[in-house]
């Protein structure tokens, strides 16, 4: 009896059945190396000495990757990868944008930054119990969060970076980090919780979790679908992320707690994080819902960025001043995502850049300033002027950028977002930007004067000298804050190009969907 024909499957509707393209192998290529030589430091733990010599050329590679990415999505629009050969919306996809390469490029120089400093920073000790691994997880985390093309891989990519930064945080095991340690843990898993909740409900009601193919069907749902509560729960969970008010008492409970380069990492990385997470969906992917939420969201940010304001002027403890510094950061993007303009999300876009940069260099900053003055209170403090003078000088530079003062890169984002909220008459949202400015410079002044400029309290000696180590980091870091704002021509065209994406994905859905709809 003859054997029935073979049929031949037709895999094509299903299948990527195209090789891919060398090129496209970059949208994975930094997630893979973040996570490959995390494992590599993991196995080469009792090697303290090895560890910063394969971190740190490793975080320098990956600054390369990144910006080779960036070119090329700046050249040839968004790309997509699909993991399996499995088409989306089957395969979970990776799909970089600019934003989604510009942030994953600042976050690479941040964690460079960290890696360099951590080499006066942390101890044998710490190394020996995972600091360079944990901080490559974290990368793996933070990258895969800003290059993912699918809601719950952005979900996975967050646990992911929550859980190094646990272990970041508790790295030394001193009673104050465990304490905040808890604090951060608890408030940050409920806010984890309620984006897994968000996210069901998210499949529940589009059946993908594909972004852009959710982008193609939102607009056709209208009220037929509960898209106002996937908003606000999105909304939470996100703001809670990134520390907005009324949500952010987790990160002054936190943030001065670890290691002051481990503090620098979250300030630089974590919540920027959140805010990236809520312009993609709530932008992007929900775009009516967010103008719908308009007025709560810019309510939230005006108060964030006051609040916060004045919370720092609080401190007298120069990391929890810091912390307070993030949050009102923080509220001038919420203002500019709550406007929704081109001109606005340009202005967040171009604030969340600068306050990656600049929040890691003012945290050490702050690590300087206990070096040379001996403690992080500004009641003790005083004399750093004498003591190094080009470090005096840096920290001003520093402090007019968190100011929102020329010629440095804070000015910008700020003049933008204020020129938006005027240009819609939202003209309580431009003074809530000048207010938040105004306090901001009246405390950072107060540091300068006391830390700074008031007369050492002891005897000290004229001139004391920092270590290369730290002085690397921050003067490239300080170097990128004079240079975006002395020439910011550049940012602010590729920031107008990221508004524009976020305001019409069809380049985003295209390079997912070459057909512009889901097989």
């Amino acid at each position: 009896m003859a054997a029935p024909t073979e049929k031949i499957a037709d895999l094509s509707a299903a299948l990527v059945t195209a090789p891919v393209p060398i090129a496209h192998w970059l949208v994975i290529a930094p997630v893979v190396l973040c996570i490959t030589l995390g494992a590599v430091l993991l196995m080469a733990r009792s090697s303290v000495r090895l560890q910063a010599w394969i971190a740190i050329p490793g975080l320098a590679l990956l600054v390369l990757i990144d910006a080779a990415l960036l070119l090329k999505v700046m050249a040839e629009g968004p790309l997509t990868m699909v993991m399996g050969r499995w088409l989306p919306p089957f395969g979970i996809a990776f799909t970089v944008d600019i934003l989604s390469a510009a942030m994953a490029l600042t976050a690479a120089v941040v964690a460079l930054a960290g890696g360099i400093y951590a080499l006066a920073d942390i101890g044998d000790g710490g190394r020996r119990y995972g600091f360079f691994p944990f901080l490559l997880m974290l990368m793996a985390g933070v990258t895969g969060a800003f290059l993912t093309g699918d809601v719950f891989n952005l979900y996975v990519w967050f646990e992911v970076l929550l859980i190094s930064s646990f272990g970041l945080l508790i790295l030394g095991s001193e009673r104050e980090q465990i304490d905040g340690a808890m604090k951060y843990a608890v408030l940050n898993l409920i806010g984890t919780t309620l984006f897994l909740i968000a996210v069901g409900l998210l499949y529940a009601i589009f059946g993908t979790l594909n972004m852009a193919d959710i982008a193609t069907k939102a607009g056709a749902l209208g009220d037929s679908a509960p898209l106002m509560t996937l908003a606000a729960l999105f909304l939470l969970a996100f703001a809670m992320k990134a520390a907005a008010f009324p949500v952010n008492f987790w990160l002054p409970a936190s943030y001065h707690t670890p290691r002051i380069v481990v503090s620098a990492l979250f300030a630089g990385l974590l919540t920027k994080v959140g805010v990236y997470a809520l312009i993609r969906v709530l932008v992007m992917l929900l775009p009516l819902e967010r103008e719908a939420l308009s007025l709560l969201i810019a309510t939230a940010g005006a108060l964030t960025v006051v609040l916060g304001a004045l919370g720092a002027l609080a401190q007298d403890d120069i990391r929890k001043l810091l912390g307070y510094t993030v949050i009102s950061g923080i509220g001038n993007m919420l203002i500019g995502v709550a406007l929704g303009t081109t001109g606005a999300l340009s202005g967040t876009v171009f604030y969340a850049i600068h306050s990656m940069l600049l929040m890691t260099a003012l945290y050490l900053t702050a690590g300087q300033v206990a070096f040379l003055g001996g403690s992080f209170s500004l009641t003790r403090l005083g004399g750093l002027y004498r003591r190094n003078g080009l470090f005096a000088a840096i920290s001003l530079m520093l402090f007019f950028a968190a100011c929102g003062l020329p010629p440095f890169s804070g000015f910008w984002p700020k003049l933008i977002l204020v020129k938006a909220s005027l240009d819609v008459g939202a003209w309580w949202l431009a003074a809530a930007v000048l207010i938040g400015g105004f306090i901001t410079t009246i405390c950072f002044g107060r540091v300068f004067l006391l830390a700074y400029w008031r007369p050492a309290t002891e005897s000290a000696e004229t001139f004391v000298a920092t270590s290369w180590r730290a002085m690397l980091p921050l003067s490239i870091l300080s170097a990128l804050v004079l240079g975006f704002g002395i020439l910011p021509e550049r940012l602010l065209a590729l920031t107008q190009a990221v508004a524009v994406q976020l305001t019409d994905p069809n380049p985003y859905i295209l390079s997912v969907f070459p057909g512009g709809v889901a097989p």
